[in-house]
């Protein structure tokens, strides 16, 4: 049997897994995430940045500050958390673009409102995520850019030229390309458009073929650029999980769906996903032109590379990890600093 090592896929959006919810002030604690993070490692990750979502300043603030106490209480938490990633609230309220995030809870772009949910954390936030088109004059761009942060495109309709600024300002990421925008858009001028055509900006993509359906993703990382190209998750609490039905996430209930789709009942919207990882790799394998090197090179360099200057602007050193993959593309073991993972089972058996 052929057995392949690799680098630890790094996932820098993930807001939960395996039961538990990174936005649930009230239920985080080290023990629980702890159990998340040793089921993120059995599937290959060995890095991630936790993802905050749109609330209230108040809700984030509360989220992020009890997010980080159980990084600080968490055995796996300082080998696999070297920082936070905001998914709002700074993003397009308009119907579609929203998504799952409450419209009502979002803000224009404010670097004090980074600078003062920092100050109360013992890891720094590292991404950003938000909509360019609402920040006036890229004032919120080129402030936290200049603090190394990195800036993200996402939930946003902005158009080509506001990209273009954006980019300029310092935003240097695209968030799930392909999601947080309305099924009807401009034929040309539109922001998937913009954003996968803006050769300074790298994109992440969520590869559960409900996201983008297989075909569409082969083409958008054609156009991309897999150099440029970074798989994440977006997982939620229901990821990981065994069967079907209502999981927590920020305040709300989702329920998993038998086709694996993560959606608030009711709505035709998804809301985050239950994505594994090393699935995202052995998707990418099966719908597109990428090799088995190349689709790791979306879950371990390319992320570790577009993160390499906000990693040395805050003095962060990122701990080595590991995977072993069988002839399936199966995880058979994975390793971060002294932690291990190998299941009491080959599961390619």
């Amino acid at each position: 049997m052929t057995r392949k090592v690799t680098a630890g896929l790094f996932d820098i959006q993930v807001n939960g897994f395996s039961g538990i919810d990174f936005n649930d002030a009230c239920a985080i604690s080290g023990e629980a995430l702890d159990h998340a993070l040793g089921a993120m490692l059995a599937t290959g990750v060995t890095a991630c940045l936790p993802t905050i979502i749109t609330g209230t300043r108040d809700e984030m603030d509360a989220r992020l500050r009890a997010l980080d106490r159980a990084a600080r209480a968490s055995r796996l938490g300082a080998a696999m958390i070297p920082g936070y990633h905001l998914e709002g609230p700074f993003l397009n309220p308009m119907d579609g673009y929203a998504g799952c995030h409450p419209a009502d809870s979002m803000a224009q772009p404010d670097p004090e409102w980074v600078s003062c949910f920092e100050r109360a954390l013992s890891r720094p936030i590292l991404m950003v995520t938000y909509a360019p088109e609402r920040d006036d004059n890229e004032r919120f761009a080129k402030s936290l850019h200049a603090q190394g942060k990195i800036l993200s495109v996402g939930h946003s309709a902005a158009d080509i030229e506001t990209v273009a600024r954006a980019a300029h300002a310092g935003a240097c990421m695209c968030t799930h390309l392909g999601n947080g925008v309305p099924q009807l858009l401009p034929k040309f001028n539109n922001t998937i458009q913009a954003q996968l055509g803006c050769d300074d900006l790298c994109a992440s993509f969520i590869a559960d073929g409900l996201h983008i359906p297989p075909g569409a993703l082969r083409s958008m990382l054609r156009s991309k650029g897999l150099a440029r190209s970074i798989l994440v998750t977006d997982a939620v609490s229901a990821a990981g999980a065994t069967r079907p039905g209502a999981y927590r996430f920020a305040g709300s209930v989702v329920e998993l769906g038998r086709d694996g789709s993560v959606r608030i009942p009711g709505s035709n919207y998804l809301a985050g996903s239950s994505l594994t990882l090393d699935r995202a790799v052995r998707n990418v394998v099966a719908w597109t032109d990428a090799c088995f090197e190349e689709a790791i090179a979306m879950a371990t360099e390319n992320p570790q590379r577009i993160l390499a200057s906000a990693f040395g602007r805050h003095g962060i050193a990122a701990q080595p990890g590991e995977v072993e993959w069988n002839d399936k593309l199966q995880v058979v073991a994975a390793r971060v600093g002294d932690h291990k993972y190998r299941p009491t089972f080959d599961p390619s058996l």
